[in-house]
């Protein structure tokens, strides 16, 4: 059943995101061309998901675990330091480089256009290169 609702809600996400246009990164370009051809359909589809955010978090929190899950997993880092600083700048000149954020690009594979592989590679290339760089934690390790 988990794979189930896995799948409805990434097809719900594809075909909102193919709806809506932003699989086009020219599309998402031109909302950060202010002085030039400005497209504002970008702040409009961020603004609705704000607001079924806003109603979903609240009918979620009224429940004492997750449909599919054990129990909510909240972060628990809560100060803005260096390294969420650094990631939300490289989030954000990469989606003004490639027109593309994560989320929107994995729905784009479907066109098959090379720029969108590329864009998707390197992301995971990041990830992995992140994880080569920074030590991490094993659980149960002492410090």
């Amino acid at each position: 059943m988990r794979l189930i609702y896995a799948l409805i809600t990434g097809l719900v996400f594809g075909i909102g995101i193919a709806l809506s246009g932003m699989m086009n990164p020219a599309k998402v370009l031109n909302f950060f061309d202010l002085a030039g051809h400005w497209d504002p359909s970008l702040a409009f589809v961020m603004g609705g998901a704000l607001i079924v955010t806003f109603f979903g978090y609240r009918l979620v929190w009224r429940r004492k675990a997750p449909l599919f899950g054990g129990r909510f997993q909240i972060p628990g880092a809560t100060e803005i330091d260096a390294k969420l600083i650094g990631g939300a700048a490289l989030f954000g000149v990469g989606w003004g480089i490639a027109g593309f954020c994560p989320g929107a690009a994995l729905p784009a594979l479907g066109t098959g256009r090379w720029e969108v592989a590329l864009f998707v590679a390197s992301v995971i290339g990041g990830i992995f290169l992140r994880r080569l760089l920074t030590p991490t934690k094993r659980a149960g390790a002492t410090a």
